[in-house]
């Protein structure tokens, strides 16, 4: 059942689970929050997003969605498993032994034929003078951007693809499941520029497709329908390409088109992505939060546009994102437009972009007149809708003096009339399972985590540990980890192939240097690993002399003389190790 625990963990937010059980607030890249396994006033639980891996300090517990699940319910793997499934829609008769096989196999192919129909689409591109003509010079693109978006033509014939892919041993059946082809067998695209829609790691799931020659009657987009591989519900389109760009800035640029992506990524603005044609949802601000909390959209002014603010506002308040809004200047319908215009009015409307509640309650005042109460009185009210839904009392507050500032109404008028709107009350937790416990070593076992946690990162203080100190480490996973660090020096970011049997074991080590090591400078590492190392070896000889006392006392009750003295000669040696350590 590994492809089906895999898939209920890809749809699923591990934080989102969490969070019906635990308060959690967001604490840099992670979440924190009060330990549900124990009494905690300060908080010490964390949730990793990008690890998809939770740890509570207190108790020693960690581990991925189906531990916490299986933790908090009292379940076993199965039952959790076919809990969180039902929550994420995944049908795991799907994934019975021979089934899941099926599923797995046939994702495969479809991957095979999008790969081969994007280099089958590059190569009509060059083939032909009219697509390329309209490429480069129409459109404007770059050799590089080209290549990096893999962008191709597919030919007006047809079937010319389904023909390719048929010679290559793939089925009608198998071609339709793609989305490659018509209701008649015939290629669905044609005539068009294509531009592949790629996953987070690069490979190619679909396309969208722009025509070339303008014809009214038929659509200017066709896009690759809902398939095994694409859900544009889920898909961000260009995030493969703009990754870095938006770990290194720390914010994402959202636009509405997937060529003002492309033209954006030309001009050099590499943090720039797009949701692929559909309204914004929940999972695309999950996915660019896993990279930044800070996101900037660039929706058009008209009322669409700020009924799409609208509906995001609330979604990034439970995503925990920082929501501001780009406003294209002059008469630029579009980025792309505007970067014909000049590359830099687009990297200036990016960096002038206002916060979200801002920019919608300067658009409620230009649709109404505020010379007037009827005027006043809708301001108000679309201005109130959006408060209510802010999370944070500060953030309120801040927004209704403003609105007072503008309107000339005072706040308490405006507090009454929004404590008059509808409020939800607010959630209430989940109750955990009764049957926890905390770790009876939780303070032996936090030790050794901590040491292993700061070898992980730093290199420069693992000369320290020595391989006559692994047996110091409880259980398989601390003393692999041990060993492996002693022979490799470099840093360790995330889970290394020899190590991948502990993967969740080491994330959870990641999770916790990055929450207590991260800020440390290399001298108070060094410091923390000889003194953990100290307590370590202490411990270690105290639980050996608590065994050659236990042994001591076997021989002398079976009057062996010679075992007797040899314990007593090794327990008199250890006991000075321990008074001198």
């Amino acid at each position: 059942m590994q492809d089906a625990k895999e898939e209920v963990r890809a749809r699923l937010n591990i934080e989102d689970v969490i969070g019906e059980y635990v308060q959690l607030k967001r604490a840099g890249r992670n979440f924190k929050g009060l330990s549900p396994f124990s009494g905690e006033r300060t908080p010490s639980f964390m949730v990793s997003p990008d690890k998809h891996i939770w740890h509570d300090f207190s108790s020693g517990k960690g581990g991925d969605v189906f531990s916490f699940v299986m933790e908090v319910e009292g379940m076993d793997f199965r039952q959790a498993l076919e809990y969180l499934a039902r929550r994420a829609g995944v049908d795991l008769s799907m994934y019975q032994s021979a089934r899941s096989g099926e599923i797995a196999k046939k994702k495969k192919r479809l991957l095979t034929a999008h790969t081969l129909a994007a280099h089958y689409y590059q190569q009509s591109l060059l083939r032909n003078q009219h697509a390329l003509e309209y490429v480069f010079k129409k459109r404007g693109l770059s050799k590089d951007i080209v290549r990096d978006f893999q962008i191709g033509y597919a030919p007006s014939t047809g079937d010319a693809l389904v023909q390719f892919l048929t010679k290559k041993g793939f089925s009608g059946k198998e071609l339709s499941d793609a989305g490659l082809t018509n209701r008649f067998g015939g290629d669905l695209f044609r005539g068009r520029m294509m531009v592949p829609l790629m996953d987070s790691t690069g490979q190619v799931i679909g396309f969208t497709a722009r025509i070339i020659d303008d014809d009214p009657s038929a659509p200017k987009y066709l896009n690759t329908p809902q398939t095994l591989l694409y859900d544009k519900g889920r898909h961000v389109f260009g995030l493969s390409l703009a990754k870095e760009a938006i770990r290194a800035h720390d914010y994402a640029v959202i636009v509405e088109g997937n060529l003002d992506v492309i033209s954006s990524h030309q001009a050099g603005e590499t943090m720039v992505v797009a949701t692929a044609g559909t309204a914004m949802t929940e999972h695309h601000l999950k996915a660019l939060s896993r990279l930044s909390a800070q996101v900037r959209l660039a929706f058009d002014g008209d009322k669409a546009g700020v009924a799409a603010t609208e509906r995001a506002i609330p979604i990034a308040q439970a995503v925990g994102v920082e929501l501001t809004i780009i406003t294209l200047p002059g008469d630029a319908k579009d980025p792309d437009e505007l970067i014909q215009q000049d590359v830099a009015l687009w990297r200036t409307a990016i960096d002038m972009a206002e916060p979200a509640v801002d920019w919608l309650l300067g658009q409620y005042e230009q649709r109404v007149d505020m010379k007037t109460a009827a005027g006043k009185r809708q301001y108000t009210s679309a201005g109130l809708n959006v408060i209510r839904t802010l999370s944070d009392p500060v953030d309120q507050d801040h927004y209704v003096q403003l609105m007072a500032r503008t309107t000339g109404a005072s706040l308490e008028a405006l507090r009454e009339k929004m404590s008059q709107g509808k409020s939800e009350a607010p959630s209430r937790l989940r109750p955990v399972s009764n049957n926890l416990r905390v770790n009876d070593s939780v303070a032996d076992s936090s030790r050794q985590d901590d040491l292993l946690a700061v070898l992980l990162i730093d290199p420069s203080v693992r000369q320290q540990l020595t391989s006559a100190h692994v047996g110091l480490f409880e259980g398989e996973a601390r003393q692999d980890i041990a060993r492996y660090l002693i022979e490799h020096q470099e840093v360790i970011e995330d889970t290394p192939p020899l190590l991948q049997k502990h993967d969740t074991y080491v994330k959870i080590l990641l999770l916790r240097a990055d929450t207590r090591y991260a800020a440390w400078d290399t001298k108070d590492r060094s410091l923390e690993v000889a003194r953990l190392l100290r307590l370590g070896i202490t411990e270690h000889n105290k639980l050996k002399r608590e065994q050659l006392i236990a042994e001591l006392r076997d021989a002398e009750d079976q009057q062996n003389d010679e075992r007797s003295s040899a314990i007593r000669a090794e327990l008199n040696t250890l006991i000075k190790e321990i008074k001198h350590g």
